[in-house]
């Protein structure tokens, strides 16, 4: 294909300027080094701040009260911090102030209806675009199928033919709320003592370098911008000089020409990526491998959208100075709101609200659900799919603004 020979010649052009391309390196790695020794080494993903609200009050007195069983689940939950809460109304508010991650509310008649074949939902309060909020409900909701779960298995092992445990006992036996409550418990210490053990395995072999966790996937999100201002400048030349025109003479189309440089700066990123990958995972220890599938396709993802963003910036841009002014203002300002150099969860508010709306959120947010959360394919899909979309919008606004002259 004709474009890859315009690929072929800003890569060898790349090449020919080595020191720069030796600088992208050093410095992500020098970098990564400042900020993961900053951060103590000690950086662990802080749990997820949660309200809780009980609103079930009026309970009878044949029905045992599932509020608390659940609420000592639910706080008992590793990554979760409840906050007792005085209403809904509350809770709604620190939610969508950004106080809380989610909040869960006991609803009037929840102890009443887990007895029953028609057991109510718990109400959550989240904020479904926020990585913390859809975690918190998650597990918010996790330990109320436990609780609902541990009322049913309590309401079947009670007396054959007695759908209703709070009935009418033979004389002698214990009161049927004693019953149920007893019968409440049980199935509680049976979710409190699960049949199979988990091992969880860490991907560093020490505490000191769980700092590089943050710092690794942060440095290769902010270089990857930085890394623009070469292929960019490439661009910019070649119009300044006029070679860009004498292309227009050959019999290259002005799709292949844009194409092509476009092909050139996405392998150059995802070079680059890959190289500070392989130095996090077998540097940093940061754990890369435990899903490469997911890593390559955000690699992919985060490539294209900086290379999409690249092209803007050539299209824009009319001199040398303008390449690395434009290049240096994305780098800062897509780092710091995205989580880059710190965790927005640290940040809080507005700051972390509006951070997780811009791209480097969202590969912040797919590194992190590989490294920190263990997950693989599935934690990639919905931020490599938001790159992906950012770069075709950055991508479209290049093409309009491209000038040839």
């Amino acid at each position: 294909m004709r474009l890859l020979h315009v690929a072929l010649k800003d890569l060898n052009q790349i090449v020919k300027d080595w020191k720069s391309g030796l600088f992208l390196l050093l410095m992500p790695l020098a970098f990564t080094l400042f900020f993961g020794f900053v951060s103590g080494g000690g950086y662990r993903e802080q749990p997820v701040k949660a309200g809780w609200v009980d609103e079930d009050r009026e309970i009878a007195d044949s029905v045992p009260a599932l509020g608390p069983a659940l609420q000592e689940l639910a706080a008992g939950t590793r990554g979760l911090r409840l906050t007792v809460l005085a209403g809904a109304r509350e809770a709604e508010a620190l939610v969508r102030g950004g106080k809380l991650a989610a909040a869960a509310v006991v609803p009037q008649g929840f102890s009443a209806a887990a007895w029953t074949d028609r057991p109510l939902p718990l109400q959550i309060i989240a904020e479904p675009s926020e990585p913390n909020g859809r975690v918190a409900s998650a597990l918010l909701r996790s330990a109320a199928t436990r609780a609902l779960g541990a009322a049913q298995s309590a309401r079947l092992s009670l007396a054959p033919g007695n759908t209703a445990p709070w009935g009418s006992p033979p004389a002698g036996q214990t009161a049927p709320a004693s019953r149920a409550a007893e019968a409440l418990q049980r199935a509680l210490d049976d979710w409190r003592q699960p049949l199979i053990t988990l091992r969880a395995e860490t991907f560093l072999p020490a505490d000191r370098l769980t700092g590089f966790l943050q710092a690794s996937p942060g440095m290769i999100v902010q270089f990857t911008i930085y890394g623009l201002i070469t292929s960019a400048m490439i661009l910019v030349l070649e119009r300044k000089s006029r070679a860009l025109q004498r292309l227009l003479t050959t019999t290259l189309s002005r799709a292949a020409i844009i194409a092509g440089h476009l092909a050139a700066m996405f392998a150059v990123i995802w070079l680059q990526e890959a190289v500070l990958v392989a130095c996090g995972q077998f540097v940093f220890h940061a754990g890369y491998l435990h899903a490469p599938g997911a890593t390559l396709v955000l690699m992919s993802a985060l490539a294209l959208w900086s290379s999409s963003l690249g092209l803007l910036i050539a299209a824009l841009a009319r001199t040398e100075q303008q390449v690395v002014m434009y290049s240096m203002i994305a780098m800062f300002l897509f780092s710091a709101l995205g989580g880059a150099w710190f965790p927005l969860d640290v940040a809080g508010g507005a700051f972390a609200r509006i951070g997780r709306l811009t791209p480097a959120a969202w590969a912040m947010e797919g590194f992190q659900n590989i490294l920190m959360r263990g997950q693989g394919l599935a934690g990639v899909l919905r931020p490599a799919g938001l790159l992906a979309a950012c770069g075709a919008a950055f991508f479209a606004l290049a093409i309009w603004r491209f000038r040839f002259e």
